[in-house]
């Protein structure tokens, strides 16, 4: 069994790190788990994390929500704030 993590396989550990951050926006921002996906799956912090060659896979849900929120707040963007 070949237990390489790879561009081509990365997509099956994506859902359940994208879930847990979104549960942990959506709680911290008070926004639906379907607000806080679209907001993350939109975001950098993603595209970082869906690139297997970045190794962001290894970090673990809170990491990867600090990563989260240090890139909004980097932006400015409207929703780095409470």
């Amino acid at each position: 069994m070949n237990l390489d993590i790879t561009n081509k396989n990365l997509y099956l550990l994506l859902p359940g790190k994208v879930s847990r951050v979104a549960q942990i926006y959506a709680h911290e921002h008070h926004v639906t788990i379907i607000e806080a996906m679209r907001r993350f799956y939109r975001s950098d912090t993603y595209k970082r994390l869906a690139d297997e060659t970045t190794k962001l896979w290894h970090y673990g849900p809170v990491a990867l929500y600090q990563e989260f929120t240090d890139e909004l707040k980097q932006k400015g963007n409207k929703y780095g704030s409470k």
